[in-house]
């Protein structure tokens, strides 16, 4: 049996400004308040006030003209206060709480353990009793302990989740990076990366998961995680465009490769799509320092290195013996994971290694090496190489940078290694500080340059595949300079228009160039998303016999294209508000289509592409 619908829910009551004086009420969140006791009345009707009112009226029924009305303020002001103070509360509550939320923010980003939460808090109030003792209260309430630091982290990290999954509707293309490492209780850790762009050209970049692998570590096993952990952002599979790994075969097997499954799957979603395949160009940078081959110069630094650091009587002997030398800096050790080691390794070898000599001496294991002229000369030519490549790997670190960022700076190395050949095949070490110092032989020299020829060369073939992309770089990098005729021909005429526009050069040379591209008008749709040329379809219709003459044809199609070409600058040059410089511009841009189409006309005799 349905409830039966009360008459008071239809009537539509409101609250009566006259009854505020006359009955000494007041509205508080769309509900009746008497001013005198402060109870609530429960339906705002004059009868129920009325007679709520008259419990009073012996009291304050005395009051009339400008005594009621000063009443009536007083009672006002008093609710007010009273409800300021709660709204106080109530504010001071949740700035506490916002508070506890960034400072497990803050413990989250730094990798510190929960536990801090409660250190944190007792330096806050150490601190407020010197500096305002009037706010260590509020100070107080923060709540900072262990498990609630526990629960805002574990809140943060969904409300992180559940962001990137509404953003993930909104990819129009997406990349994947995958890296797995093995921790320190030998469990395999499977870390995800994405990165993709919207509509907008808004680039997002972050990290997906961690997914430890407790089993193997097969291609399959690496798939289906990596699968799992982006079906839960339900990303668009049709939208992935590459995926970057760190280049194992497991990774990249033709057949039953982690890459080769996932193009399976792109391709399933997606006959048209393109799948880009990369090498982490920090792995590869990595992987090319291995190729100088310099074993005999590593094999010595790391054992009379694991000889002092790997004995703790040795180093503690060792680093009381820099003191009385007043040096303050010992060895580190190397590891192969940490790639930036062997740098640091070396350089401070190189730079202790008088100290070392004497020190491994007095220990009865003297480095015989370091008397050798010919071995000195090859610790300082791989220190000083090192130290580039490690210059290199730090500049290509970060987060949000454009693939063009990676490859202009290891073309820049590239060129950097070409110089240092021939200037070394010239007995000049200027760029070689280290190698500089040492006295000059010919056949080293010539030896070091040989090295550096193939290590150009091992970077040619690890970033060979950017080669292939070089002219897209060019086209993304410098649109105001790159060749028209050299672009794919979709993109001519809109590159052509864009060059020939002050106002957008202008524009391109103040901001970045993520910006720029976010800003390009609507007029710029291939240019914007590199967009594929629309098909044409072929229509029937009633016969015409001129068609039959192939000459006629193409006299047709020429006037069909020209035609179209004229009209469209026709409508460019219209308008309302405009300057003299736009006519101009779109008249030049014209001259330069004309050109273009000239050249590619008369030198093969063919039909111009863009004129299809």
């Amino acid at each position: 049996m349905l409830s039966k619908k009360r008459k008071v829910d239809t009537e539509g009551r409101i609250f009566q400004e006259t009854w505020k004086e006359k009955y000494f009420f007041w509205e508080v969140g769309g509900k009746p308040v008497c001013l005198i006791c402060s109870q609530q009345v429960a339906v705002a009707k004059e009868y129920n006030i009325k007679r709520h009112y008259e419990t009073h009226a012996e009291k304050y029924s005395e009051y009339t003209g400008q005594l009621r009305t000063k009443k009536l303020n007083e009672l006002a002001s008093s609710l007010q206060k009273q409800q300021a103070v709660f709204s106080k509360c109530r504010d001071t509550h949740e700035g506490a709480v916002k508070a506890s939320y960034i400072i497990a923010w803050e413990i989250a980003k730094a990798s510190k353990p929960f536990s801090e939460g409660a250190f944190v808090k007792t330096c806050m109030l150490k601190a407020a009793e010197l500096v305002c003792p009037d706010k260590r209260q509020a100070l107080a309430n923060i709540s900072l302990s262990r498990p609630t630091m526990t629960e805002r982290t574990e809140e943060l990290s969904g409300d992180l989740k559940s962001q990137l999954k509404d953003k993930a509707k909104s990819f129009i293309a997406f990349s994947v990076a995958l890296d797995e490492s093995t921790d320190v209780t030998d469990v395999a850790q499977l870390a995800i990366f994405i990165r993709s762009v919207d509509a907008s050209l808004n680039v997002t970049e972050e990290f997906v998961s961690v997914v430890p692998m407790t089993d193997t570590t097969t291609a399959n096993d690496v798939f289906v995680s990596l699968v799992g952990a982006l079906d839960k952002l339900e990303v668009n599979w049709s939208s992935a465009v590459s995926v970057a790994t760190d280049g194992t075969p497991s990774m990249i097997g033709r057949k039953a490769g982690v890459v080769a499954k996932l193009r399976e799957k792109v391709t399933a979603a997606s006959q048209e799509q393109v799948f880009w395949n990369f090498h982490c160009i920090l792995h590869q940078e990595a992987l090319c320092c291995k190729s100088l081959k310099m074993n005999h110069v590593m094999r010595v630094v790391i054992d009379t290195v694991n000889f002092i650091r790997a004995r703790r009587l040795n180093h503690r002997q060792f680093d009381v013996f820099l003191l009385e030398h007043d040096i303050h800096h010992g060895l580190p050790y190397h590891t192969d994971v940490r790639w930036l080691s062997r740098g640091a390794v070396l350089k401070q070898f190189y730079k202790l290694h008088p100290e070392i000599t004497e020190f491994m001496q007095g220990k009865g294991k003297p480095v015989l090496e370091v008397d050798d002229s010919e071995w000195t000369r090859d610790l300082a030519f791989l220190v000083d190489i090192t130290e580039h490549l490690n210059v290199l790997n730090v500049t290509m670190q970060g987060r949000n940078k454009l693939v063009t960022e990676y490859y202009d700076s290891a073309r820049a190395f590239q060129s950097k290694l070409a110089l240092w050949e021939t200037q070394l095949r010239q007995r000049n070490a200027a760029h070689l500080p280290c190698l500089k110092s040492q006295p000059v032989n010919h056949r080293s020299m010539d030896k070091y340059a040989n090295l550096l020829s193939g290590l150009g060369h091992e970077f040619d073939t690890r970033f060979m595949v950017f080669t292939e992309l070089e002219k897209d770089f060019a086209l993304f990098r410098s649109p105001f300079t790159v060749d028209a005729s050299e672009v794919p021909e979709a993109i001519q005429m809109e590159l052509i228009e864009l060059q020939c526009s002050a106002l957008l050069k202008e524009n391109y040379a103040s901001v970045a160039i993520e910006s720029f591209y976010q800003s390009l008008p609507p007029e710029y749709p291939m240019l914007t998303a590199f967009a594929e040329i629309a098909e044409f379809m072929q229509g029937k219709g009633k016969p015409v016999l001129e068609v039959d003459d192939s000459e006629w044809t193409r006299d047709l199609a020429f006037l069909v294209d020209i035609t179209e070409h004229l009209n469209v600058l026709n409508v460019t040059l219209q308008g309302c508000n405009k300057l003299i410089t736009e006519y101009y511009d779109s008249a030049r841009a014209f001259q330069s289509k004309l050109v273009l189409w000239e050249t590619q006309l008369l030198p093969e005799q063919r039909r111009s592409p863009p004129l299809s």
